[in-house]
């Protein structure tokens, strides 16, 4: 019984600095989420650069949130 409980306090040890890892990037994951939102509530009429900023902001979550996969996996 006091093995099994000192494996489930390990590993909530280990995974605690997985919760709280990489702030900068998800610091910005949520600054292109509001981006986002903001895009979405702007009017459209902008020439299609809204759409495409729309895309891009898309794009960049994307490779932000692989970024942080990738060092999760890799660390």
């Amino acid at each position: 019984m006091k093995r099994l409980v000192l494996l489930a306090v390990a590993a909530v040890a280990f995974q605690v600095p997985a919760l709280a890892d990489q702030p900068n990037m998800k610091s910005a994951l949520m600054s292109l989420n509001q981006a986002r939102t903001s895009l979405e509530k702007a009017a459209h009429d902008k020439g299609g650069h809204r759409v495409k900023a729309l895309k891009a902001i898309d794009e960049a979550i994307r490779e932000v949130e692989a970024g942080i996969d990738y060092d999760r996996l890799h660390p």
